[in-house]
């Protein structure tokens, strides 16, 4: 996984699992994930529950072990940090045309406070425009952005 936890998302996650656990065997069966389901709003029938189950218990024993519990934890953050990363772009691409140009740049930056001059909005464009048609899409944005 890109994107480790760090320990104290570990232990607030190991507290819900604790919590949904409600006979402390270590795992989390169907009927304590019905509960737990119940809790957050969810009546889900038993066919979702079911397949609920079968989606996160990796090792098919019938029931969710913490590891199994945060993997699936794990996945969810990655989805809401790729759906950020998606909106950051958005942010930039002004006119919806799926590429930051340098107006859009130079625009999305000002509403920022940042002034940049347009050597320095050039140079930015140019770092990122790995096919250098003088745009960046999203693709190009992300590898920008993820690195180090």
């Amino acid at each position: 996984m890109a994107k480790e936890l760090s320990q104290e998302q570990v232990a607030a996650f190991k507290a819900a699992f604790d919590e949904a656990d409600s006979n402390k065997d270590g795992k989390i069966s169907i009927q304590e994930l019905r509960e737990v389901m119940k809790k957050v709003g969810k009546n889900l029938s038993e066919k979702n529950l079911k397949q609920l189950m079968e989606a996160v218990d990796e090792d098919g024993d019938g029931s969710i072990s913490f590891e199994e519990f945060l993997d699936v934890m794990k996945k969810q953050m990655k989805t809401l940090d790729n759906e950020e990363m998606r909106a950051a772009f958005h942010a930039f691409d002004l006119n919806g045309d799926g590429h930051i140009s340098v107006e859009e740049l130079k625009e999305t930056m000002a509403k920022l406070g940042e002034h940049l001059s347009q050597d320095e909005l050039d140079a930015m464009i140019q770092m990122a425009d790995v096919d250098k048609d003088g745009k960046v899409n999203y693709e190009e944005f992300m590898r920008i952005l993820s690195q180090k």
